[in-house]
């Protein structure tokens, strides 16, 4: 039994099968998905706040801004996606950024899209704003899949003294 250190949890597979942390792949995929975020909601900035039932100036006053609480949970969620994705791709196969990229998409495609799907259709919510949404999750999956799947952990150099003495 294996326990994917981030969340605790516990799977049962081969005793030759380990799971290394791959804290800065983690940390680089969170940041780029947070990136990606700011970037993609700029870009549909204007038919999200009409989605929301909000406009530019509320945006720009200080009207339900909370940086520290929004960012963080932004940051904190995309954080814990990489760990599930990087858990996922490392306990099922072999780690490549094509595969966290397939997981990723199941991931996205079991949970987010039809969280969502669900809320948006007891909500009410435009059509438009679902697809800002879902389509931000669905390429920050892939991003954070690619970047958890390609990190791998360098193998330590033996210096030439050590190798030459063997």
């Amino acid at each position: 039994m294996q326990v994917c250190p981030q969340i605790g949890l516990q799977f049962l597979q081969t005793p030759t099968k380990q799971r290394r942390t791959h804290d800065w792949a983690i940390l680089t995929a969170a940041l780029a998905c947070f990136a990606f975020e700011a970037v993609w909601y700029s870009i549909f900035l204007n038919s999200w706040l009409a989605g929301i039932g909000r406009t530019a100036q509320w945006l720009e006053s200080a009207a339900g801004y909370h940086p520290v609480l929004q960012y963080g949970t932004a940051f904190v969620s995309a954080a814990l996606i990489a760990i599930g994705i990087d858990c996922v791709t490392q306990l099922t196969g072999p780690q490549t950024a094509a595969r966290a990229v397939k997981i990723g998409l199941l991931m996205w495609l079991g949970f987010v899209l039809t969280t969502i799907c669900t809320e948006y259709v007891f909500e009410e919510r435009p059509l438009s704003l679902y697809g800002i949404n879902i389509g931000f999750w669905f390429f920050g999956f892939i991003v954070m899949g690619a970047i958890v799947g390609a990190w791998k952990k360098k193998p330590v150099a033996i210096p030439a003294a050590v190798s030459m003495a063997r």
